[in-house]
């Protein structure tokens, strides 16, 4: 292994724990991108650097998300009742998800990456006010939400904040209470993620050596080595900043990886 490429992996670690405290989203979506763009440079298999892009970073989740949860705890702001709810569906969805994306190629599954990530910071950065009076679904609608939560984290390799914290603030949960249960959801989604991308990828002949299933062991060591130190700090910072400075940047980093995903979905 290219110890410059490890030493990469680990810048990426830091700054992904710090997006996974900061803005519930896992890191995943600051990884993709990147570890992508990596292992096209290194001359990977170009039918497979996109899965193994999102299954890495799915993996990497298991490990920033109990570092930033437990700051976020600390600070009472995870809602667990709610993560309850939610995690009879994100394990079945989360499943689905790799599925679903072992069936695409590569450059279907970077343009599905594309469009949705875009989507989902359109809607953020619109900032439209909810009802007053909407609240959570109940236990049946909590179910769905947590399925289609998990099938999207899945095929995009997220912590699923992308789409759980703007669903829980449309339903008027605070938001820095809807960023600090979005990490505590990340543990679940990439639980079951990254058993499902184990077992969908496990007989795929072109993965290089180092590989599990879609999962690349080295830069999964390196980034989640770094990332775990670097999540509390972004959790703590996350309650420093106002509501609206937190929306722009959550809206903010989804374009730029949106952007670079359709430029590799479209070469």
């Amino acid at each position: 292994m290219d110890a410059s490429l490890i030493l990469i992996f680990i810048v990426m670690g830091i700054f992904s724990g710090f997006a996974a405290g900061l803005l519930g989203v896992g890191g995943g979506m600051l990884l993709v991108p990147f570890i992508t763009m990596l292992l096209t440079y290194k001359e990977f298999n170009s039918d497979l650097v996109v899965h193994m892009a999102i299954a890495t970073s799915l993996a990497t989740i298991m490990f920033t998300s109990l570092s930033s949860v437990r700051a976020h705890h600390q600070r009472g702001a995870v809602l667990w009742p709610v993560v309850k709810l939610f995690a009879p569906g994100i394990l079945i969805g989360s499943w689905i998800g790799p599925w679903l994306g072992a069936q695409m190629n590569s450059s279907g599954l970077a343009l599905f990456f594309a469009l949705f990530v875009g989507f989902s910071a359109t809607q953020m950065l619109l900032d439209k006010k909810p009802s007053a009076t909407r609240e959570l679904p109940k236990t049946s609608g909590m179910l769905a939400a947590g399925s289609v939560i998990g099938v999207l984290s899945g095929l995009v390799g997220a912590g699923g904040g992308f789409i759980s914290v703007p669903f829980m603030t449309w339903c008027n949960v605070k938001i820095h209470n809807a960023v600090a249960t979005s990490a505590a959801l990340g543990f679940p989604i990439a639980l079951a993620g990254t058993l499902s991308n184990i077992y969908f990828g496990w007989h795929e002949p072109n993965l290089p050596v180092g590989s599990l299933g879609y999962i690349y062991l080295p830069a999964l060591f390196s980034i989640s080595i770094a990332s775990v130190t670097t999540a509390p700090l972004g959790a703590r910072t996350a309650h420093a900043l106002p509501m609206k400075s937190l929306k722009k940047i959550f809206a903010l980093v989804l374009y730029a990886l949106a952007f670079y995903m359709l430029y590799k979905a479209l070469h």
